[in-house]
């Protein structure tokens, strides 16, 4: 297992009598909560060494079209780096970028606090920034068919025709795509059960979708979005386990108690918490050496603070943005000619 954080166990040494771990002894006693760390781990050795790998496996499948593939790769790039940089401007932790061979990449982050009008700028990073490109580089080569070879400006023309027709596709409203994302946040998230109806409707959109082109990799998407929405409901029922025995959520790690700690440590455990299974309840309370996984599973049950502040004006404006996206193509009369291809 790969962690970014190391562990550090420390007992207080002012107990007046303790065992062999170093806790305090007596029914009130709790032994002191693991401490993290930080110790980051190399983020762009890890997206360095996926974009590789991403554009090996490419190479394999387009090695016929390599310029196919760069075009492709540097729109995806593009795409992330304006989900990376609004993340970056709104103070969001362990930043990277992360591709996934011939499916596309992805952009993560951490924050404690979200905004639902920080939220809704991220996600449209990615994909407006790109449509935009397409349109400078569509409208910048209507007129500059003498000025250039017919090879270059059928290669702008299809760069333009690409940079819209992806990023246009990226904000259908399908999750886990920008759109579906961004409806999720701006209309679905006080919602559980609508949430969860969004998300196997998007699952059976995404199957259909990657059945009916044949292109079978895609249907990594909809397995893994049930298999999210599996884990969902039941991290949904130890969230609600955990509150019923009285322990606050809405903490960060450094701020629960020691005593709630070692309870949730043992919910967790009861409760069949896959990552724990090599893990002993308590008492006693012995430190496992697996303790950095029952770290992870509490920091992700502590709930993230979701800040509703985006109005409704500010939602109707998002919405004809994103409206005005699909209408792109239409408006300046975009030919995608490789979308009629027709292989022999």
């Amino acid at each position: 297992m790969e962690n970014d954080s190391s562990l550090s166990f420390q007992a207080d040494p002012e107990n007046a009598s303790s065992n062999t771990n170093g806790f305090s002894q007596g029914p009130a006693a709790y032994p002191p909560k693991p401490q993290l760390e930080n110790k980051k781990g190399n983020v762009w050795l890890r997206s360095i060494t996926s974009l590789a790998l991403y554009i090996l496996i490419g190479y394999y499948f387009f090695s016929a079209n390599w310029i196919l593939l760069l075009i492709l790769t540097g729109i995806v790039i593009f795409h992330e780096f304006g989900h990376f940089i609004a993340m970056k401007l709104f103070h969001y932790q362990e930043l990277g970028i992360f591709f996934i061979p011939l499916l596309g990449a992805y952009a993560s982050g951490t924050k404690r606090e979200v905004s639902q009008k920080q939220s809704a700028i991220i996600l449209m990073a990615g994909p407006l920034p790109g449509i935009i490109a397409g349109i400078i580089i569509f409208l910048s080569t209507n007129s500059q068919l003498g000025a250039m070879s017919f090879q270059a400006y059928s290669l702008l023309r299809s760069t333009a025709a690409l940079l819209v027709l992806l990023n246009g596709l990226n904000m259908l409203p399908i999750y886990p795509l920008d759109g579906g994302q961004l409806l999720n946040r701006l209309f679905l998230d006080e919602s559980r059960i609508i949430g969860k109806i969004f998300v196997v409707l998007s699952a059976l959109a995404l199957g259909y979708f990657a059945i009916k082109i044949e292109f079978y990799p895609l249907l990594v998407f909809p397995a893994m979005l049930l298999l999210r929405l599996r884990n969902d409901t039941r991290f949904d029922e130890l969230t609600r386990k955990v509150e019923q025995a009285g322990i606050n959520l809405e903490k960060t790690y450094e701020e629960i108690p020691d005593e709630d700690y070692w309870k949730i440590r043992n919910i967790l455990i009861e409760n069949n918490y896959p990552a724990l299974r090599n893990v002993n309840p308590t008492p006693p309370y012995e430190y496992s050496p697996y303790e950095d996984r029952v770290v992870s599973a509490v920091e992700n049950l502590l709930q993230r603070t979701i800040t509703q502040d985006l109005s409704w004006w500010g939602k109707i404006v998002i919405l004809l943005v994103w409206v005005g996206s699909f209408a792109v193509p239409f408006l300046l009369h975009i030919d995608f000619p490789f979308l009629h291809y027709q292989p022999r």
